[in-house]
This record gives structure tokens, C-alpha cells and sequence, in this order.
């Protein structure tokens, strides 16, 4: 492979001849050869988004001149774009601070912006420090990237993904209002509830979770950009955050904020902690469903099956016929990664020193899996699970009367005690507790006015 040779302050390192980054990035690659998983496309998009709203930042502040600016630009745009991305090889298990990669990022946009002017890559006649990183530092651009692609993701991918599955879940809890079936507490039989109220459950569930997705995306609103190395803002004008930050703003829609203190905003992780520990929450709940359905659906024969899932695939290679739930199989390990994820974003927030938090590339990539999984996930039970449900209206009526939990509504007339003697004779005799009490003595009429199943679902309206 042919190459060139650049520099850097430890001396001379030969890159590849087409590569865009340099000597810096050079060193990186060989350094970490550890997992070969590479920064997410949304974080190398947030990168460039910094890149160019700085050099927009310092041009207006005098200090890089237009020709310089156009050209960083359009290379931060190509970054933004995902153009470059073969330009990004550097593994996330790396310098904790991220530094290799925002040098990737300087020197691939200094690099590129020298093609643009016409003059020779690796010249530095625009300079991958002095220009693209100007008024900046790794230890402020790269939480600012981070809270970047975190917040983005979230709000263009998870929160519509979890309204799409509310809105497919309210759809069925109003399509099943009038089936009655038996609940269940203890995985034992309760008193009678409709499909639809569960199903409305599970609405609400979804629903919460949308509110803790925006609390998600909200925590990460703030930027460290501005407090350079170790939150005082050396060597960055006054202004600069704010002129920055203002055009974060406009490229991303969302109301991004200068850190309230800068020493906070480098030396921990608290927001992604507290984000993720909103993504962890909607894991558990999302885990809670999509169980519940595929018991529901268990059967066809011999199981719950008071909900037929849709068949998406065979499920056996060896018993013809078989279908499984796989759709929920995919979301419970889905949210059992992002629950496992929560510990390893709980010990990289915990684990800061001082000014600096050095787990910034573990952080970064661990909140955009958990992100990525949960929209995904979420969004493909939607369609290919929730909304092709059918309820088995039959089955779900069928097990009410055998219910020994129904003697509940007799025990506002008959008394606690009775009302048990009566399960216990019911269940031991294999009779209904209807039929057990006719033979205790009750009126028909009676029992008619108390045992009706879809009452016992709404005493309110009684």
C-alpha cells in the first residue's frame, strides 16, 4: 500500500497514501487495535456539526479568514453528511478522553479543506490544531458531541418510535374493550378484566415511556463547548460558546445550552447517566410487554393463546408447523442489552478524575447502542408484532365462568369466609362457583345480578 508521510509532535508516521487524516490518527490505529467497533454515523455527524460551528464562530470572531472558513465548512459539512466516514478508523477503546478522535476529526477536515483550496493534503496550509480546532479542546468537544448525538437520536428516532407503538397499543386496548377475560395476579386467576383494559396498560406504559425518552434527550441539552481543557476557557474568546452553540442550534432544531458550569460539564457524566438510566427504565418497561404478549399468546393448544401473534417465520427446524414469538424474543434481549448497558454507563459516569471524565468514547458508544436498539426494537414490534394481533375472543370468554376468582363479587353479600368456603368447594368439586352456590342456597337472581363478568369489570359504572 502506498503512502506519505506525516508529523506530528512525537515525529514522522507513514499514513496511507488516500487517507484524509494524518499522523495523530495514524497513531490511534495502531495503538488500539482492541474491538474494531468505530464511533456510530450519528456521532461522527455531531462531530462535524461542532467542527463547522466553530470555524463559523471563530471567523465571525476575527480569527480565521473567510477563504479558510468556506472550505473547513464545506469539509464539516461532508463529515455532517457521512461522505468521509471511510476517514474514521479509529476503535472506541482508546484514550478516554476521546483525543484521537477529535484529532481524526481535525485532521480529516483540515486535510480535506486543503484539497478544496487546490493545495497539497498533509501541508497543514490549513491547520488541523491552530484552524479546525480553534477555541476548542477534545475535553470540551467531545461531551459536546456526545450530548450532540445523543439528544438528536433520541428525539428523531426513539420518541417517534415509542409513540408509534402507543398509538398501535391504544388502537387495540379500544378494538378489545368488550372482551372479558380472566385476569391474572401471581401468574393465578383473578377477577375478570377486558382484553382492552390490559392492553391499555401496556398504552400507558408506552406512553411513560415517550415522557422519559423527552426527559433523556432533555439531560443532555447542555454542552461542555466553551470550557477548552479543563473547564476555564483558555484560549477561546469570551463569545465563542455562544456563537457556537447558536449555530448547534440551528443545525440541529433542538434548544442545545452553554453548560451552566463548565467544570461540571467536563468533569462528569451525570446527564448520560441520567439519560441512560431513562433508557434503562424504558427497557424494563418495553421487557414487561412484550412478556406479557408472548404468555398471551402461548399455545395454541396448550397454552394461554387468549391473543393469536402474527407468524412471521417458521420456528423450528425439526417440528413442522411451529411458530414462535420471536418478535418478543427480539425485544426482551433488545432491553436486556440496554439494562446490561446501564451498568456500564453507571461505572464510566462514576469513574471520572478531577477535571476530566476519561470513558468519553465507552459513554458515547454505549448510549447510542442502547438508543439505536430501543428505536429499532420498538418500532419493528410495532409492525410486525403489536398491530397484526388478533384476539381469541372465544377463548377469553370461556375461562370467566371457570374462574373461582369471581366469588370476589359475593363478598360484599355473603361475607369474606363464605365467599372462600365457596372457591374452595367449587375447585375441589370441578364445579362453577355459580353452580356451588345455587346449591348453597342463593337465589338464581341473585347470583345473576352479582356474577356478571363485565361488571365486575367496571363496578364504577354499576
Amino acid at each position: 500500500m502506498s503512502s506519505r508521510i506525516e508529523k506530528d509532535s512525537l515525529g514522522e508516521m507513514n499514513v496511507p497514501a488516500d487517507a484524509l487524516y494524518g499522523a495523530q490518527t495514524q497513531r490511534a490505529v495502531e495503538n488500539f487495535p482492541i474491538s474494531g467497533i468505530l464511533f456510530s454515523r450519528r456521532f461522527i455527524r455531531a462531530l462535524g456539526i461542532v467542527k463547522r460551528s466553530a470555524v463559523v464562530a471563530n471567523n465571525e470572531l476575527g480569527l480565521i479568514n473567510d477563504t479558510k472558513t468556506k472550505a473547513i465548512v464545506v469539509a464539516a459539512e461532508e463529515v455532517i453528511e457521512g461522505t468521509l466516514d471511510e476517514h474514521f478508523p479509529i476503535d472506541i477503546f482508546q484514550t478516554g478522553s476521546g483525543t484521537s478522535t477529535n484529532m481524526n476529526a481535525n485532521e480529516v477536515i483540515a486535510n480535506r479543506a486543503i484539497q478544496i483550496l487546490g493545495g497539497k493534503v498533509g501541508s497543514k496550509s490549513v491547520h488541523p490544531n491552530d484552524d479546525v480546532n480553534r477555541s476548542q479542546s477534545s475535553n470540551d468537544v467531545i461531551p459536546t458531541a456526545l450530548h450532540i448525538a445523543g439528544a438528536t437520536a433520541i428525539h428523531e428516532e426513539l420518541i417517534p418510535a415509542l409513540r408509534h407503538l402507543t398509538e398501535a397499543l391504544e388502537r387495540k386496548a379500544s378494538e378489545y374493550s368488550t372482551i372479558v377475560k380472566s385476569g391474572r395476579t401471581h401468574l393465578m386467576d383473578a377477577t375478570p378484566i377486558t382484553l382492552g383494559q390490559e392492553f391499555s396498560g401496556y398504552a400507558q406504559q408506552a406512553s411513560f415511556a415517550v415522557r422519559r425518552a423527552k426527559a433523556a434527550r432533555d439531560a443532555l441539552l447542555e454542552l461542555a463547548l466553551g470550557g477548552t481543557a479543563v473547564g476555564t476557557g483558555i484560549n477561546r474568546p469570551p463569545r465563542f460558546p455562544a456563537l457556537a452553540i447558536a449555530e448547534i442550534r440551528s443545525a440541529t432544531g433542538l434548544p442545545f445550552t452553554e453548560a451552566r458550569n463548565h467544570f461540571e460539564a467536563q468533569a462528569a457524566r451525570d446527564g448520560v447517566v441520567e439519560a441512560h438510566g431513562h433508557l434503562n427504565t424504558i427497557a424494563a418497561s418495553l421487557n414487561k410487554i412484550a412478556n406479557d404478549l408472548r404468555w398471551l399468546g402461548s399455545g395454541p393448544r396448550t397454552g394461554i393463546y387468549e391473543i393469536a401473534l402474527p407468524e412471521t417465520q417458521p420456528g423450528s427446524s425439526i417440528m413442522p408447523g411451529k411458530v414462535n414469538p420471536v418478535m418478543s424474543e427480539m425485544l426482551t434481549m433488545v432491553c436486556a442489552r440496554v439494562i446490561g448497558n446501564q451498568t456500564t454507563v453507571t461505572i464510566g459516569g462514576m469513574n471520572g478524575n478531577f477535571e476530566l471524565n476519561v470513558y468519553l468514547p465507552l459513554l458515547t458508544h454505549t448510549l447510542m447502542e442502547s438508543i439505536t436498539l430501543l428505536s429499532n426494537g420498538a418500532r419493528t414490534f410495532t409492525d410486525r408484532c403489536v398491530k397484526g394481533i388478533q384476539a381469541n375472543r372465544e377463548i377469553c370468554e370461556a375461562t370467566v365462568e371457570q374462574n373461582l376468582a369471581i366469588c370476589t363479587a359475593l363478598a360484599p353479600a355473603i361475607g369474606y369466609d363464605k365467599a372462600a368456603a365457596l372457591s374452595k368447594e367449587a375447585f375441589r368439586s370441578g364445579r362453577t362457583v355459580r353452580e356451588v352456590a345455587l346449591d348453597s342456597g342463593m337465589s338464581e337472581s341473585k347470583l345473576n345480578e352479582l356474577l356478571q363478568p363485565m361488571k365486575m369489570t367496571r363496578p364504577d359504572k354499576a
